[in-house]
């Protein structure tokens, strides 16, 4: 079974309890939607979530946020081939599987192309109080061509796209957090998803990054929820699990991660 969910910033009890509760198994798979937090502190404290993230009863495919380390900066990760694409992973922690950006997965029987990356709207907040930043969270010159190629690769027709933030023309702007100057927010990852998403054939794209739970179209903005991806003779449909595993969020309360 293949299930999907938003940001988690280090906090995995829904999932935990989720595992508990539909009794997964480590062939299951819980897609994040970036800002897994797995890769946020550099220090014992990531080997500790690591270690209990790698008794779950679940392998975690996690896209690349805005407030994380991308995972090929750091040297305990290496390469690996999974399902058609490239994921990073560590020897000792198995079934936490970070995907490369731009890269097309077979996921399920469905055709995945996987973009993460975002601005962080409080990055000056962040460098001022000593909270982590990253310079490269947004996706590069290099990984956006590495994306228009892969997707040409397949006559740009995917069945899903798994982002981290959405197209320019899909953003929730009633979520906007108070306090910041919507002028000193880079939307250059956003308009060229615009690009993307003008020209390519998919079914379904689902993001995370604004803590919200939304449908536009064929965009599903979501965080809160949990759903679960059913497979039914290689057509992939959505249902939303329950209600239970929604959890409040307020204004950085994701700080530090």
């Amino acid at each position: 079974m293949i299930y999907i969910t938003g940001d988690t910033h280090g906090d995995f009890r829904r999932i935990s309890s989720f595992c508990d509760k539909f009794g997964t198994k480590r062939e299951d798979i819980m897609i994040i939607l970036g800002d897994a937090g797995i890769n946020y502190f550099d220090d014992e404290r990531a080997d500790k979530l690591k270690e209990r993230l790698s008794n779950l009863p679940i392998t975690l495919f996690c896209l690349h946020g805005n407030h994380e380390n991308r995972p090929q900066n750091i040297n305990t990760y290496h390469e690996q081939q999974w399902n058609g694409g490239t994921v990073f992973v560590e020897d000792k922690y198995p079934n936490l599987l970070f995907a490369k950006d731009g890269e097309i997965f077979n996921i399920g029987g469905q055709k995945c192309i996987v973009i993460g990356g975002a601005y962080s709207v409080d990055k000056f907040y962040r460098l001022q109080n000593g909270y982590g930043w990253w310079p490269d969270e947004q996706p590069s010159e290099e990984i956006k061509a590495a994306t228009i190629k892969n997707l040409a690769a397949v006559n740009n027709m995917v069945d899903v796209v798994l982002s981290h933030t959405c197209p320019f023309k899909y953003i929730p702007r009633e979520v906007f957090l108070a306090g910041i100057d919507q002028s000193t927010v880079d939307n250059s990852t956003e308009k060229w998803l615009d690009t993307i998403e003008d020209t390519l054939e998919y079914k379904k794209w689902y993001c995370g990054h604004y803590h919200t739970s939304k449908k536009i179209d064929r965009m599903c903005l979501n965080i809160v929820l949990l759903f679960v991806w059913l497979l039914r003779h290689s057509a992939a449909r959505i249902r939303c699990m329950t209600a239970f595993f929604s959890f409040q969020l307020h204004a950085h309360s994701h700080l530090p991660l």
